[in-house]
């Protein structure tokens, strides 16, 4: 999978050291997959789950949410957000009109 952009996981890293560590191991896994649905994400990640048209993946024991959206044929992953899990129950992202 190609994954745009770490940029998001390095910036949101500065605000919030503890996940550094957690978001490079995520970036560096899925840099190396090829997944071609959503039971094989599950396969490596089993917290993720489809919202929407997004994929979420619960990270250092569901502390943070990453939110990425997936093309599968084109094995590109697109980072969308990265959010404390209070962010993300405020459910602003929702107002994506990807969603």
């Amino acid at each position: 999978m190609h994954v745009i952009s770490y940029k998001c996981l390095r910036e949101f890293s500065k605000q919030h050291a503890d996940c550094e560590e957690t978001l490079d191991n995520w970036f560096k896994i899925a840099c190396k997959v090829d997944w071609s649905m959503l039971i094989e994400v599950q396969s490596v990640f089993p917290q993720a789950e489809a919202v929407g048209n997004f994929t979420v993946f619960n990270l250092k024991g569901n502390k943070y949410r990453l939110i990425v959206s997936i093309d599968y044929e084109k094995q590109l992953i697109f980072i969308k957000y990265v959010l404390t899990h209070a962010e993300y129950d405020k459910e602003k992202w929702k107002n994506d009109p990807y969603f």
